[in-house]
């Protein structure tokens, strides 16, 4: 799998390392994070993104945090200095993006962590980090048994070399976790298994994480992706080339609605349309069980030249105004079913999602 964040060194003077993901798919470059900010750094230029990943980072940050106290005075062992390094470490990095509740939801974790040690915070980290690896094991087997039961008698289950066709946006992948996916945990473990598989990655715009990392990480792993731009997702429905559509998501709320990356919203309608089932994958950490709707979700909007300047070019007038959304948020009567660590919500609605989430 691709290391895309990874700790070096030892708990006390070591650091993170991230692959930067802006620079994908044209280069490979890996940045050395040894203070908060640039952990903050990186995850607000979406040097790394994916909810579970930002929550990854963050956690590995807040080791970071209390590097400098502790090598001040290396017989406090969970001190109030230590800790009140920690409290400043955390709040700061959950200012990054306000979105992707598995960031909130590591720094609490980090937070209650005792003794509050350099050795300790960097145990939670990493434990967060191998908890994520296996929740995405656990969603792609849910979805892999989805997947195999449209191949059998669907009409868009293309048989043969194409195999099921599948169509995602943004990147829930293994770049976007500590693991192989959620969105295309399933698409992993088809390959990995055989099964023919057939998957269509929407652009994404304006940052093209779909273009640039969903396309780029599955061709890495050998499976067969064809990339088409976002308003063409409507018409590869039409022609009957998808059996499904599965999204990953950034929060969810207590009823099922889910917050994804912009566009996310569109592609449902679309599937809905055409009758395509429509699947979120995401681990229990990403649901937000104090939200009773999506409607209270907090939306990031990013800044205006994202859209205007995109990779350098100009591509609007420079006075123009903008409206930039980072995500947003598909009601769940549009979702099929929201596919968990813990088990497949189907239907989605309050009641299913406390059975199996709140549980």
């Amino acid at each position: 799998m691709i290391e895309h964040i990874t700790w070096i060194g030892d708990p006390r003077k070591g650091h993170l390392r991230l692959l930067d993901q802006t620079k994908l798919p044209g280069e490979t470059v890996n940045l050395d994070c040894t203070t908060v900010q640039d952990v903050w750094d990186a995850i607000k230029r979406l040097s790394v993104r994916g909810a579970p990943a930002i929550g990854i980072a963050a956690a590995y940050g807040c080791v970071i945090g209390v590097q400098k106290v502790q090598e001040m005075d290396a017989h406090a062992t969970g001190s109030e200095g230590v800790r009140h390094a920690l409290e400043v470490a955390a709040t700061y990095l959950a200012k990054s993006r306000p979105t992707a509740v598995n960031l909130f939801w590591a720094l609490d974790r980090m937070r209650r962590v005792e003794p509050c040690t350099p050795e300790r915070l960097l145990e939670e980290a990493r434990r967060i980090h191998e908890e994520d690896a296996a929740m995405c094991r656990k969603i792609g087997e849910y979805a892999l048994g989805i997947m195999e039961g449209l191949r059998v008698g669907h009409p868009r289950a293309e048989s043969g070399a194409n195999g099921v066709g599948v169509l995602t946006h943004c990147n829930a992948g293994a770049l976007a976790t500590g693991g192989i996916g959620t969105a295309t945990a399933g698409m992993y473990l088809a390959h990995e298994r055989g099964l023919p598989l057939r998957v269509f990655a929407d652009e994404t715009r304006p940052l093209l994480q779909g273009a640039r990392l969903t396309a780029w990480e599955l061709g890495q792993a050998g499976i067969d992706v064809t990339l088409v731009c976002d308003s063409m997702a409507a018409q590869v429905m039409r022609e009957g080339k998808v059996a499904m559509v599965i999204v990953g998501a950034d929060r969810i709320a207590a009823n099922g609605d889910a917050a994804n990356k912009i566009g996310t919203y569109g592609v449902a309608i679309h599937a809905k349309h055409h009758g395509i089932p429509f699947y979120v994958a995401a681990p229990c950490s990403t649901f937000d069980l104090s939200l009773k709707t999506g409607g209270l979700i907090p939306i990031e909007e990013r800044a205006a030249e994202e859209i205007t300047l995109g990779f350098g070019k100009r591509t609007a007038p420079e006075a123009v105004k903008t409206y930039s959304p980072a995500f947003d948020v598909t009601p769940a009567s549009l979702i099929t079913a929201i596919i968990t660590d813990k088990g497949v919500i189907e239907p989605v609605d309050e009641a299913n999602v406390q059975r199996v989430v709140g549980g």
